[in-house]
């Protein structure tokens, strides 16, 4: 008889079959870093060490990924360095530091480190796939036009990872910008009973880089706070 089906094997499952972007305006391609190698691998390790249970987890997402982040490595917000030395992953990859990923390893670091983050917690974004213009990270939000072309393709990635194993109690989102869109795509689709709304990782790092740590420990306490 066939095992059930862990939330590792659901993920992997919507993000390398997630569909392809319609044709976008303004010279933005999207890009499933999932289907091809090394990503997909690298991602497979994780899910299955990390994610390889049935527990109902509370999603922090993003907006969508960048391509030194999960563009590289197939894991939300954790480049290549991260990868290896706080979630014990070997890559090849080259060492590209990515701000996002420097400040989520500092909160994961806060909350207990990874195997007790993971545990309670999933990291992803919006809207599942590689955004770029001109040959630099684009955002689903960067231009209306481009909103409007992903809307339903933003309904699909939330219903799908909410399908997949996240708890409907509560979500975060990771960037109040993308908390605005979020709350509106939560209206239409009735997945969560409230939203909380973190700054954005980059936005700390860039903005308010002495301050990460003192963000690190204020968001773990209350992401204790969700158990």
């Amino acid at each position: 008889m066939t095992a059930p089906s862990t939330f590792a094997d659901r993920l992997l499952a919507l993000l390398t079959a997630f569909p392809a972007a319609p044709p976008l305006p303004d010279g933005v391609q999207a890009l499933n870093p999932y289907q091809t190698e090394p990503a997909r691998g690298l991602l497979t390790q994780f899910a299955q060490r990390y994610y390889a249970d049935n527990k109902p987890r509370v999603a922090l997402l993003g907006i969508n990924p960048g391509r030194f982040g999960a563009g590289s490595t197939g894991v939300a917000f954790t480049d290549p360095a991260a990868l290896a030395t706080h979630c014990g992953i070997p890559n090849e990859l080259p060492r590209r530091p990515e701000l996002s990923s420097q400040f989520v390893y500092q909160l994961i670091d806060a909350v207990g480190g990874p195997a007790a983050f993971y545990r309670h917690f999933y990291l992803g974004s919006l809207y599942p796939l590689v955004l770029m213009r001109a040959g630099r990270n684009y955002n689903y939000y960067d231009s209306r036009a481009v909103t409007q072309a992903l809307w339903p393709d933003l309904q699909r990635s939330l219903q799908q990872q909410v399908a997949a194993g996240l708890r409907r109690d509560v979500a975060i989102s990771l960037g109040r910008r993308n908390g605005e869109y979020f709350t509106k795509l939560n209206q239409e689709l009735g997945l969560f009973e409230r939203i909380l709304v973190f700054d954005h990782p980059r936005f700390i790092m860039q903005y308010k880089r002495r301050e990460a740590p003192d963000y690190a420990l204020r968001y773990a306490a209350r992401l204790a706070d969700l158990l």
